[in-house]
């Protein structure tokens, strides 16, 4: 393991928030004045965007489900340049559901709002009500969660203050838990944003025509209400736009952009932004299966009063996405920048591109100031059967359709079975672990099917290892097993593993996996540490540093 000096540690500190990084697998901005989409090759669901306070700075969120730290917030000041600057949600409740894995569960479909000096974003946690933080900093810390509706079925949930102070707040359904979908409802709250003042309103009904229809964003423009909502189904649907003079309707609407010809399928579901240079951008969601639902950027232009979303031919109201386009004109030209992905782990801080599949709890690990973040063994049920019960996995979203992530680690077992290594987690998973079994090392592919479904893993053997040490002492003596570990990412979701004991010549490990979604997310890569119910000292993985290239 690297040791830095405590000085060169916390001077990285500083200076990290500073510092460009370039992602080798996937950057959208072209270097010639044209970006390609998608400018966020990551699974950030149900984008909204929002204009700072300063009118030359964009903000992003997107779902987080049952992951923590949750809402994350991304910045940008060109639209195509994205980092990863916090998270405005550091817990979920209640904690008896989300202190372990609640799949699925959570945060849906948030949106992000600049007004009166602070930055509010509103979500629908479909089994509890609906939520609201805010903040004067969008890249610090958010007030705690208000309730501000409490109940069942309410999800993707958008605020708007009107010219005289007055809150709305427009809201979709789960069918799941509401009986009813493809509704949009409007009411009013109270002009702090914080309580509803009035019942709600169906404003638009979606059956039929405009099957599921959801995802809901409010804003006004030019004298009108507008509701701009996806319909259709996340995989194959269409991006609407809806216009009143009363925030209550009656909404005409017209469809706005479409797949037409296009490979990007579903594009609905997202931001609507006007730039202090007066243009206007859609961002939106495309769903990619495994890889999750990956964001883009469309041109707006406006043919008779509509905002005609992507390219269309002169006159048409409905445009189809655009693959390589001119980046928005934002008066200047800015570094590249896109979301982290390796990390050396030479911070005091977890980097912002790691979420739990639960809410944190210490026992699952902790940084260090000495160059490697340290996970603990997390003791599993005794009715354990796979990995869809853990909820210390410590993982981040896939950065491109293709990828190579290596990492180099140090496992210490203090007893039998205990183990730990690199993962691509979803409904279906596979990992490759060194596991104690006596007083040596097995390396091992351990594989689900349809862990959502209970099914059991199958566990193949690769390799026996030596320990590459041992303690010395009586005390709950430990073995080691220092070794990198690799997961190469083909197109198409074909992943394969390998290993090796000095970091130059690897070896092929295991079988070829076929990755799959999690519930609601796209499959997330990283690091599990586990071992069997039981009592005992854990065992621990220190990780040194994980590297993402082509």
């Amino acid at each position: 393991m690297k040791k830095l000096p405590l000085l060169l540690i916390f001077s990285a500190l500083t200076l990290s928030s500073q510092a460009q990084y370039r992602s080798e697998v996937w950057c959208p901005d072209q270097g010639d004045g044209t970006y390609i989409n998608p400018i966020i090759n990551a699974d950030y669901s149900d984008p909204d965007v929002c204009v700072g306070a300063s009118g030359t700075d964009f903000y992003l969120t997107a779902s987080s489900f049952n992951c923590i730290p949750g809402l994350p917030i991304l910045h940008s000041k060109d639209l195509v340049n994205w980092e990863i600057i916090g998270h405005a949600l550091t817990e979920l409740t209640p904690k008896e559901v989300f202190d372990k894995t609640a799949h699925g569960m959570g945060v849906w479909a948030p949106s992000i709002r600049y007004h009166n000096g602070e930055y509010y974003i509103y979500w629908g946690d479909p089994d509890y009500g609906v939520y609201m933080v805010k903040t004067k900093d969008p890249a610090g810390k958010w007030d705690d969660p208000v309730l501000v509706i409490a109940g069942e079925g309410m999800i993707d949930t958008t605020p708007l203050w009107d010219d005289d102070g007055r809150c709305y707040l427009v809201n979709g359904w789960a069918g799941s838990r509401a009986g009813f979908k493809s509704i949009l409802s409007v009411r009013e709250l109270s002009p702090d944003g914080t309580r509803a003042i009035s019942d709600p309103v169906i404003v638009f009904d979606g059956n039929n025509e405009h099957r599921t229809v959801e995802g809901p964003k409010f804003y006004k423009h030019g004298g009108w209400y507008w509701i701009m909502a996806p319909a259709g189904g996340v995989p194959t649907g269409w991006q609407l736009a809806m216009r009143s003079k009363s925030p209550y309707g009656p909404y005409e609407h017209k469809i706005v952009l479409a797949q037409g010809k296009t490979n990007i399928n579903g594009p609905h579901q997202g931001g609507w932004v006007h730039t202090a240079q007066g243009e206007d951008w859609f961002l939106h969601f495309q769903d990619k299966g495994a890889y999750g639902r990956v964001v883009h950027l469309q041109p707006v232009n406006w043919v008779k009063g509509w905002p005609v979303m992507g390219k269309a031919k002169n006159g048409e109201l409905c445009g189809e996405p655009v693959t390589r386009y001119k980046k928005p004109n934002v008066g200047k030209t800015y570094p590249i920048q896109n979301p982290v992905e390796s990390d050396e782990f030479n911070s005091v801080t977890l980097g912002k591109q790691w979420q739990w599949h639960s809410n944190y709890d210490q026992r699952y690990g902790q940084p260090t100031p000495y160059g490697f973040f340290r996970m603990y063994t997390h003791k599993l049920s005794d009715k354990f059967v796979n990995l869809w019960e853990a909820p210390n996995l410590l993982l981040q979203k896939t950065p491109a359709d293709s990828f190579t992530a290596t990492a180099k680690i140090k496992f210490a077992a203090k007893k039998e079975n205990q183990y730990g290594g690199i993962i691509m987690m979803g409904l279906d998973y596979s990992a490759l672990v060194v596991k104690r079994v006596g007083d040596k090392f097995q390396l091992q592919q351990i594989t689900c099917q349809k862990a959502d479904k209970n099914k059991s893993e199958t566990v193949k053997v690769i390799a026996e290892l030596n320990p590459t040490d041992k303690d010395k002492i009586n005390y709950e003596p430990a073995i080691y097993e220092e070794i990198y570990l690799r997961l190469t990412v083909k197109e198409g979701g074909i992943l394969t593993f390998a290993y090796s004991r000095d970091g130059k010549k690897f070896k092929a490990a295991g079988d070829e996996f076929k990755m799959r979604e999690g519930k609601w997310i796209g499959s997330k890569f990283g690091f599990l540490a586990e071992e069997p119910a039981g009592k005992g000292v854990t065992g621990f993985m220190d990780i040194d540093w994980i590297r993402v290239t082509k």
